[in-house]
């Protein structure tokens, strides 16, 4: 499936994937199609996992709110906006919300990581949203690119190098990531 990793040290932030694509057994490396994992939503880059279908709608969705709706400055910003999203990629983009019969929420089916100015926050299918202290991944590869990172953390002085680690050890590591790898940095509106 994928790599894809945030960041945020020494007063960025930034978020990185691979970009590699697969159907089942079937590889679409870079250089048969321009494979962007990472997309812009207002002033937020956002990069997430699931099933290719996902991406141009998540990026279209998006995209499509008017600049009031479309905040994701703070933990409950991003929960509001993605609540204000689920029911668009339902009606609009006919979004199968359905997983397992005892599930306590209609699922949105990725998961996604925002890097913008304000810090680093991950989305998970039921609306659950984390904002995160220093990294995280997602993604087939999500476990080599957390070891890498948590390893190089004390080593690297900005996010951006933590973040090409994670993704070049996803890389190395999971027969779902290949390079080249995309990386984009923000400048933390707050010091650290």
């Amino acid at each position: 499936m994928t790599t894809v990793v945030v960041a945020r040290k020494g007063g960025q932030v930034a978020i990185a994937a691979d970009s590699l694509v697969t159907f089942g057994d079937t590889r679409l490396a870079h250089g048969y199609e321009a494979n962007e994992k990472l997309f812009k939503a207002g002033d937020s880059w956002i990069g997430m996992s699931g099933t290719t279908a996902h991406f141009p709608v998540l990026r279209r969705a998006l995209n499509s709110l008017a600049p009031e709706e479309l905040l994701l400055g703070s933990r409950d910003q991003v929960f509001d906006t993605f609540l204000r999203l689920h029911p668009k990629l339902k009606d609009t983009f006919y979004l199968n919300t359905k997983e397992e019969d005892a599930d306590p929420y209609e699922s949105s089916q990725f998961t996604a990581l925002i890097a913008n100015t304000s810090g680093i926050y991950g989305v998970y299918s039921y609306r659950e949203v984390f904002e995160f202290d220093r990294f995280w991944g997602i993604g087939t590869g999500r476990a080599f690119a957390l070891g890498a990172m948590y390893t190089a953390y004390d080593r690297v002085k900005t996010a951006r190098e933590l973040a090409e680690i994670g993704v070049r050890a996803g890389c190395e590591f999971d027969k779902n990531s290949s390079g080249p790898v995309r990386v984009y940095t923000l400048k933390l509106a707050k010091s650290e």
